[in-house]
């Protein structure tokens, strides 16, 4: 780990700024917070309208005096002021005067792996223009590991998958560090975008941008595995005429669109099974991969994966949330290290 777990158990408040989500996890509270990282503000006066799942309502729906933004992308703050104002009105008066009360405010975040160190800075100003005099910075594979009960003391490899909606993060672990990791940029947004342009160049459908996932409206039942049904509604705008229409898809054709993308996904998991000592390979074969993240949860990606390797591929218990709550659990003081002493000549 980058930062020791005596330093992250002195820290108040842990925060997983994600392109998709924020979550925010205060000690002795919870996971407070957990909110589309999306904020609406007014272009001719500056003021921010809304926040969240309401502002992640209005994309696509606004008018022009109206701006849509997302301040974080691909787990990196991009606009650091508005960032902080989505999260000062994420967390609400009551719970800011709460924290405010804390003399010497501590704070710990999520970094996508081998982030650059200018993306970690925007991490650090972001939570300092909000009061923290100290942020402790924690690779998310480590973090989303520690929330989903993996053990990453132990002297046994684990392997596990991050599946955001801007990069996949690929890692195996061993003894409390990162054996081999890789970060591939191909997320839930690109297997979406798949699907989107797989409808527009083949049924003239244009789908909506918001409203609901295109790839869950897409791909109902049993989504990606060959046991689905064989077609399935979709209902969306004429691309040469505008005007609302539905058409009936071939599920197997969705498939295979969404297939394009994720072979650089499978060829980051190969990468890391040849850089890994052939010891570490040998654990894998028995404990396998675990899934975390919100696109874990793409039906049938899990048995692509298992076809793919042949190793067992498993999904976490909560995907959405193991980063901030493995978090958790460190500023909790839940996870012990496991203690070396050194042999005696």
């Amino acid at each position: 780990m980058t930062v020791s777990l005596e330093q992250l158990r002195r820290c108040h408040v842990a925060v997983d700024l994600g392109a998709a989500r924020t979550r925010v996890y205060v000690k002795g509270l919870g996971l407070v917070v957990d909110e589309p990282s999306v904020a609406a503000v007014n272009t001719r006066t500056g003021s921010l309208i809304a926040v969240g799942a309401l502002a992640e309502q209005m994309t696509g729906r606004t008018p022009d005096y109206i701006r849509v933004a997302r301040p974080v992308s691909g787990g990196t703050v991009v606009d650091i002021e508005m960032a902080q104002r989505m999260l000062r009105h994420l967390l609400g008066e009551k719970l800011r005067r709460q924290l405010r009360r804390k003399p010497w405010l501590r704070a710990a975040a999520c970094t996508p792996h081998d982030s650059d160190p200018l993306a970690q800075r925007a991490s650090v100003e972001t939570l300092v223009g909000l009061g923290a005099r100290r942020v402790e910075l924690i690779d998310t594979l480590i973090a989303a590991a520690v929330g989903c009960g993996l053990p990453v003391e132990q002297p046994t490899a684990t392997m596990i998958m991050v599946c955001g909606a801007a990069t996949t993060q690929i890692a195996v672990l061993s003894l409390g560090s990162i054996v081999s990791a890789v970060r591939i940029p191909v997320g839930g947004d690109a297997i979406d975008h798949a699907v989107i342009q797989h409808l527009r160049q083949h049924h003239a459908l244009m789908l909506p941008s918001q409203s609901v996932r295109p790839l869950q409206l897409a791909l109902s039942g049993s989504g990606l595995t060959s046991r689905g049904p064989a077609t399935t509604e979709i209902h969306g705008r004429d691309v040469a005429t505008g005007l609302a229409r539905s058409v009936r898809v071939e599920t197997a054709a969705v498939r295979q669109a969404i297939h394009a993308p994720l072979t650089g996904v499978l060829d980051g998991l190969g990468k890391i099974l040849r850089d890994c000592p052939p010891d570490l390979v040998a654990d894998l074969v028995d404990c396998g991969i675990m899934m975390v993240g919100g696109s874990a949860l793409l039906p049938g990606l899990d048995q692509m994966l298992r076809d793919a390797t042949g190793m067992p591929v498993h999904i976490a218990e909560r995907p959405d949330v193991c980063a901030v709550l493995g978090l958790g659990a460190m500023l909790d003081g839940r996870i012990e290290p496991m203690v070396l002493d050194p042999l005696a000549c």
